[in-house]
């Protein structure tokens, strides 16, 4: 469990300049997320090797002592399940395709292979003052609670709130591993990778700059209280032993934005399926565990035995100035006939992002909405971008070059299963407010920021989220470079 700090202001969307800034501001966090296939010794000062638990471990550790008995199951759903993302596997499916590809649940925590599902999440960053302290604490407290991917898939065995942690170049330092984990972007801290991703470092929140971030825990459950009630316990038991340094809150979207960002569109469709964990749907790409998983098949690195099934998580906030955007939308409307403002506004939205707020496809649906097409699982990403009598190369009729999604999910355009990541991110912030509907602006009041609180796994950090940013999504000849 590993993370890589920084926090930047950048586009994701090669045409977000033109919306007026609509999208300001990231923060990322490079991490590995890991359990360990066998605990050492309590006293071990390898705490790489600590840092998680094996699952079975945890599981028994759990049996017999839980340091807050209130965090047992409650039998109520800590996951959302929009209709248009592709269904998790049951905790039975899942067990037989990963006992068929040699995969164990078990020992992956529970954030890595699950996707933009939680309900509420947050991402607590901290520094370690006490190192043995810390240590102590971790070992013998905290990590009985660390939940594995095996636990989030049934109501019956998630609990009331989920906790995964990871940890930073500079936290593994801190801790005394030593051990080459083979991604050099994640070694070097974010600060040597910024000029590649088109970052002012100027630009970034300072707690990110600062770089003294050594790890970050993931809190998700189904209320924000939860979440706060674990977060605490959490801090109380590490006994001063760290110093919070920065924190995120997200929240999924209320009624029917369930699975929305603040944009309005729904994300976290094309996630990859991941052989011997889930089932592919019509379109969907298949990637072998190890594009996502270190150590699995797939991935061609060199890792220390400890570190299999961990994988590197990037972090990266993003702040949606959402009045901004749906004014740029009305004001560069094009000019479809038989159409209204409104949907023109809403066409325009469409092909830069390449689905329609519903989740439908504009490749399929590249005139007008159709729900029920998004709402099907089996249909909404079966597409690549080719059509009979069409020029991949020149038709654009259907879908733009620049559109968001082919940016960072080519499909038929360019070969890309070792650039594949599981993205799992959440939004963050309130609904607009009506004030801010009626003037198109933004409010300038901290605690009325939204935006999207990023996240990504991968094995390899500059084939994954780097490439996709820098080679495809920050690349205005994306669709011509080989």
């Amino acid at each position: 469990m590993l993370i890589r700090a920084a926090t930047y202001r950048l586009h994701v969307f090669d045409w977000s300049q033109k919306g007026f800034g609509a999208i300001k501001r990231y923060n990322q966090v490079y991490n590995l997320l890991k359990k360990p296939e066998h605990p050492p010794p309590l006293g071990s000062m390898k705490l790489a090797l600590l840092s998680l638990l094996v699952a079975f471990v945890l599981q028994c550790v759990q049996a017999r002592f839980r340091p807050w008995g209130w965090n047992h199951h409650h039998y109520r759903p800590i996951l959302i399940n929009p209709s248009a993302q592709p269904d998790l596997p049951s905790a039975q499916q899942a067990s037989n395709s990963a006992a068929s590809a040699g995969l164990n649940l078990t020992n992956i925590q529970g954030d890595v292979l699950i996707g933009m599902r939680k309900i509420t999440e947050t991402f607590f960053f901290f520094k370690i003052t006490k190192i043995r302290t810390f240590k102590s604490q971790l070992g013998s407290t905290i990590l009985p609670m660390i939940t594995s991917t095996d636990d989030m898939l049934s109501v019956t065995t998630q609990p009331t709130t989920a906790l995964n942690v990871a940890f930073s170049q500079r936290g593994l330092t801190a801790l005394g591993v030593r051990d080459n984990l083979g991604d050099s972007l994640f070694a070097n801290g974010q600060l040597s990778g910024a000029s590649d991703l088109g970052d002012k470092t100027s630009q970034w929140v300072p707690q990110f700059s600062a770089s003294n971030i050594d790890g970050v825990f993931l809190l998700a459950s189904d209320s924000i209280e939860n979440v706060n009630i674990l977060l605490f316990q959490l801090q109380a038991s590490l006994q001063g032993s760290i110093s919070e340094v920065y924190r995120v809150q997200g929240q999924a979207r209320p009624g029917d934005q369930q699975g929305h960002e603040h944009f309005g569109f729904m994300d976290g469709i094309s996630n990859p399926a991941v052989t011997g964990f889930s089932t592919p749907h019509p379109g969907q790409t298949v990637v072998p565990p190890g594009i996502i998983l270190l150590g699995e098949d797939g991935d061609s690195k060199q890792r220390p035995s400890w570190a299999r099934d961990g994988s590197f998580l990037v972090f990266r906030q993003l702040q949606q100035r959402v009045p901004e955007f749906n004014s740029f939308l009305l004001n560069n409307a094009p000019s479809q006939p038989n159409m209204t403002l409104q949907q023109n506004a809403d066409l325009l939205g469409a092909r830069m992002m390449g689905r329609w707020k519903s989740g439908a496809p504009i490749d399929l649906a590249p005139l007008a909405d159709d729900p029920v097409l998004a709402a099907d699982p089996q249909r909404n990403n079966n597409f690549d971008y080719t059509h009979p009598n069409f020029d991949i190369n020149t038709d654009q009729s259907h879908c733009p070059f620049s559109a968001h999604i082919r940016k960072t999910n080519p499909r038929a355009d360019q070969s890309a299963i070792s650039n594949q990541i599981i993205r799992a991110g959440i939004p963050y912030g309130p609904e607009v407010t009506s004030d801010e509907t009626a003037s198109g602006t933004s409010s300038s009041t901290p605690s009325l920021e939204r935006g999207l609180a990023f996240v990504s796994y991968q094995s390899s950090i500059s084939s994954g989220f780097a490439f996709i940013q820098q080679s495809w999504a920050n690349n205005p000849s994306f669709h011509i470079c080989e």
